[in-house]
């Protein structure tokens, strides 16, 4: 894949993910990096979100999952990439 190849990573955190600002920061986050997609907290404790764009872009945004919002603590990432769906702009959900 190339910089301008689009892809999809889907992703669902988990640790100390929910209170600790982790969907605002990571709405931040992804717009400043130029990353499509929503962010919302589960029922179970984690946070899940979707990202689209850029493939390095993509990848960045996992890869900073990984810390999240520096009152996060962070145990586990899992990312399933995929073909983009064309979402447009980043959101909290709820």
């Amino acid at each position: 894949m190339t910089e301008r190849t689009r892809t999809r990573a889907h992703v669902y955190v988990s640790g100390r993910v929910q209170g600790v600002y982790y969907r605002a920061t990571t709405r931040d986050t992804a717009r400043e990096t130029g990353v499509d997609g929503w962010v919302r907290n589960l029922d179970d404790g984690r946070v899940e979100a979707v990202f689209e764009g850029p493939e390095d872009a993509v990848r960045e945004m996992v890869a900073w999952c990984e810390t999240g919002s520096k009152a996060a603590d962070v145990d586990e990432v899992d990312a399933t990439y995929g073909e983009p769906e064309g979402l447009d702009g980043f959101e909290v959900r709820w």
